[in-house]
């Protein structure tokens, strides 16, 4: 039986696909885009606006609520993805909701 490491779980859990920063991020930026084709950048500012955000709380020395063992490198695009995923779902309700 093979088990994921506790860093792959980091990765697809909150710390990495699911972080909620990154969520909101790209939410926010996929509801605001008027193109498709904006969604990447919706998934690349929510990948490196999280870790910049986490980076200052961490510099702030506030307690992190979510804790993590894998790095910024590799949460990136893991990050990057579920802003993407965050994103497009908003715009395709947006766009939705604008039809009606």
């Amino acid at each position: 039986m093979t088990m994921l490491s506790d860093t792959w779980l980091d990765l697809f859990g909150l710390s990495g696909l699911f972080n909620p920063f990154a969520l909101i991020i790209g939410v926010y930026l996929g509801w605001r885009a008027d193109l498709p084709q904006k969604l990447w950048i919706a998934g690349f500012a929510a990948a490196a606006l999280s870790l910049i955000l986490e980076a200052a709380v961490g510099m702030l020395q506030l307690p992190l609520p979510i804790s993590q063992d894998a790095g910024a490198l590799a949460m990136f695009p893991f990050r990057f993805v579920g802003g993407l995923l965050a994103g497009g779902l908003a715009y395709w309700i947006q766009r939705k909701r604008r039809r009606t």
